[in-house]
């Protein structure tokens, strides 16, 4: 028996913003002062060092939870499944549903219950929860599935990477820049078919790094002091990935037996251009040989930082064409890597 992704989908946003819609944007540093760079000179180094042109935005009228059940559907048909056969539905987040100009995160119900009401699955040993792993979600959500299987208690999984991060970003700080809204899903399940999952890891680094992302108040001192946004330590945060991410990217490839001759791609979250670069650099100087052209499909230029869902919808871009230059063909190997709040880190190797 193995363990592999059956079907694939995903919700990308029609609201396209640009850098420069930012440009009437007032950016304060931390203490409220006014920025001394004007907003054409943030944008353009902001550009050139993460590599976001555009972020795609939700609609009004449209949730965390309902994105995440249009990415769903679309798993499931491809899938070619019935959806009462399935055993799980993982739901990685970070914020809940939070309605447009809302002030609270509403998870009552949890948004995979939302899920699982919206898609009309009747069936009630289909267990819903939600999973807060900040940007590595999805990731853990597959290796959940993954041991769900191996243990003999599931055969199906629904597995939703999910956020709508416009909805709590701090227009006054320059990082709000970085976010977008998304939504990936992926039906995981056992098949006799070759491939699958052959190798995983997680780490998850608290000791003095819990708090690199967090809640925090606007630069702006006028804003409502109860309300709260996406913060983060963005050079802390960076120093982090650089150190923690190749190794344990290393130590997964290592123990799923595939030289790195043999990887075809990594399909890496997609936070930063030139952190994920410089990731992946370092990952291939563990092995002292250089990084391959066309290894890192990118969607971030067009699509930003959309937390859990950035590697869902870059999979099931690339699978349905959509990424130009790049595709996966059954038998590669892919190596999936993410890094986020917590501090945690994880990877999968995975043969298509």
């Amino acid at each position: 028996m193995n363990i592999k992704i059956t079907g694939s989908g995903c919700y990308i946003p029609t609201q396209t913003v640009s850098n420069t819609d930012f440009a009437k944007h007032i950016f304060l540093n931390d203490d409220g002062s006014a920025f001394p760079m004007s907003n054409d000179v943030i944008t353009s180094k902001f550009f050139g060092i993460t590599g976001i042109e555009e972020r795609k935005y939700v609609s009004d009228d449209l949730n965390t939870s309902d994105i995440a059940f249009i990415a769903a559907e679309k798993a499931i048909v491809d899938a070619k499944i019935d959806r009462e056969t399935i055993d799980y539905i993982i739901f990685a987040h970070n914020f809940g549903d939070v309605k447009k100009n809302a002030i609270q995160t509403d998870l009552l119900p949890s948004l995979a219950t939302r899920v699982k009401h919206q898609l009309r699955i009747k069936n009630p040993k289909c267990v819903a929860y939600d999973m807060l792993f900040g940007c590595p979600g999805w990731v853990e959500g597959v290796i959940q599935a993954y041991a769900f299987i191996k243990a003999g208690m599931a055969k199906k999984c629904l597995v939703i990477g999910a956020e709508t991060l416009s909805r709590v970003v701090d227009p006054h700080d320059r990082d709000s820049m970085i976010y977008s809204d998304g939504a990936g899903a992926t039906i995981i399940e056992a098949t006799e078919e070759e491939g699958g999952i052959l190798a995983h890891e997680t780490a998850t680094y608290s000791y003095d790094e819990a708090y690199y992302l967090f809640f925090g108040n606007s630069f702006n001192k006028d804003h409502d002091p109860d309300v709260r946004y996406i913060k983060m330590f963005g050079r802390k945060i960076y120093e982090f990935a650089l150190s923690k991410v190749p190794k344990a990217m290393k130590e997964c490839l290592d123990n799923s037996g595939i030289p790195i001759e043999k990887l075809d791609k990594i399909l890496i979250h997609q936070a930063n251009e030139k952190m994920d670069e410089a990731i992946v650099q370092r990952f291939y100087k563990l092995y002292t040989t250089e990084m391959p052209e066309g290894i890192m499909p990118m969607s971030i230029h067009e699509l930003g930082n959309s937390s859990v869902a950035t590697i869902p919808t870059l999979y099931d871009s690339i699978l349905k064409g959509k990424i130009p230059n790049q595709s996966l063909k059954k038998g590669d190997v892919i190596l999936f890597a993410s890094v986020g709040a917590g501090m945690n880190v994880n990877a999968i190797v995975y043969k298509m």
